[in-house]
Parts: structure tokens; sequence; C-alpha cells
């Protein structure tokens, strides 16, 4: 009982510090108010409620996606709610200037940069791969080196600033809403979950998992059980098998 309580003791020591040590940061909308910020994918979904929130909280925005008259929406609703500026760049992703592109747009216009979010997704299909490498290779584009692109370019400003990197990771909302005829639960709201991005970017968290109360056990299995985690993603998001054609006559 004395070597457990040794090693007991000592280790709920360090909990209860972490504990106390993390309760201490609260977000204060004041901590976003006058930063540079840039958010991609913001025509629509959690781009777009990200930069209505940072819009409520008196931050310059630069948003960018690809569709030209949305984003003209999203840049009149921002002034609308408040924003310090805001301004888009549209385009695609696929091209790795453009990525650089909207880097430069906010030296020239914001005078340089607090936080960069990067929020865009390539679209692609709810199923098994089909050997279309063509489209791999755009998603490799969009997803990927224009993610590398933009944070390279913007390296500079951001370390000037001490600013942050925030990167948006979901497959989740798009694999719900494409099987959702065969499935129960819905997106979270996408109010709550840009809000709760801002809050983890503001506080500098290293990972924020939303909802985590339905990700707590996949972030158990994650290390320790990855084959069990995939069984179950995949029993989870099977969809049901085609009718079969009916046979000709004999």
């Amino acid at each position: 009982m004395g070597r457990l309580q040794k090693i007991l003791i000592p280790f709920l020591g360090l909990v209860l510090a972490f504990w106390f040590y993390s309760a201490r940061d609260a977000f204060n909308p004041e901590m976003l108010r006058g930063k540079r910020v840039i958010v991609t994918g913001a025509s629509s979904g959690i781009g777009e409620q990200m930069a209505y929130h940072l819009a409520r909280m008196g931050s310059h925005v630069l948003l960018t996606a690809r569709t030209e008259p949305r984003l003209q929406s999203v840049v009149r609703r921002c002034l609308e709610l408040g924003a310090a500026s805001a301004r888009f760049v549209s385009g695609t992703m696929e091209d790795t200037a453009f990525a650089q592109h909207v880097v430069r747009e906010a030296q020239s216009s914001l005078g340089g940069l607090d936080m960069l979010i990067l929020n865009h997704v390539g679209a692609s299909y709810f199923g098994f791969f089909d050997g279309d490498v063509e489209h791999v290779r755009k998603l490799l584009e969009i997803n990927f080196l224009s993610y590398v692109a933009m944070t390279t370019s913007a390296l500079p400003m951001l370390k000037e600033s001490q600013g942050s990197i925030v990167v948006v990771s979901s497959m989740a909302d798009r694999a719900v809403r494409a099987a959702a005829e065969v499935l129960q639960e819905r997106p979270a709201p996408r109010d709550e979950c840009a809000l709760e991005i801002l809050k983890g970017a503001a506080l500098r968290r290293r990972e924020l998992y939303y909802r985590y109360s339905s990700t707590r056990l996949p972030l158990l299995l994650r290390d320790c059980a990855a084959e069990l985690l995939d069984y179950l993603v995949r029993s989870r998001y099977r969809l049901p098998a085609p009718p079969a054609a009916p046979r000709p006559p004999l």
C-alpha cells in the first residue's frame, strides 16, 4: 500500500495541477479585437460562421473561397456585425500560387497577420476509391500543398506578430450529410463549432476536439486499438447494399 501511495499521490498532484492551470485560461472576445485574420473556406459552413464571430469581436478579416458572389455576401454581413475591416479574395486552392497570393494580400491590405485559419477542403465523394488518380491529385493540392504554401508564406508575418496557425480538420460533416438517410446522428451546429475553434485558437490550444463527448471513445482507441476503431467506423458508416437488379426471364 505504501508503494502505491508513493506513485498515486504524485500522479494525483500532477492531475490537479494540470486542471488548476488549465482552468485559469478563460476566453475573452477582446483577445481577438483588432486581430488580422485570414479565414479560408469562408463562403459557407464553419468558415462562414468563424468569419461572423470574428466580425462581432472586432477583428480584421480577409476571407477566401472559390465563389465570389457568396464571399461578397459574407463580407457585407461581417461589416454589418462590426468587423474592423472585411475583404475577400476569390480563387481555387488547386493553384498554390493563389494560396501564396492570399497571404501577400494580407500583407499589403492588413499590414501583417495575427492568425491564419486553414479551413478549406476539397470536395470528395462518399465511398471507396474508384481508381481516379486525378481526383486524388486535386485533393492533395487542395488539402495539403495549399496548406503548406500558405503557412510557409505567412510564417514571417506570424513570427513578427507572435501569431497562430489554426488547422480545421473534419470529414464527419460531409460523411454524415452523404449518409443522412441511414444515420441517426446529425452534425453539430456550425456556429457553435466555429466559436469553439476560435476560443481554442485565442487560448493557443494545441488540439481541440468538438464535440468532445462524441469523440472521447475514438480518442482513447486511436493509439491503443486502431484496428478496433477502424472496424467501428466502418460498421457505423456502412451503407446498405443497393437492391439487386431483376433477373431477366428465361
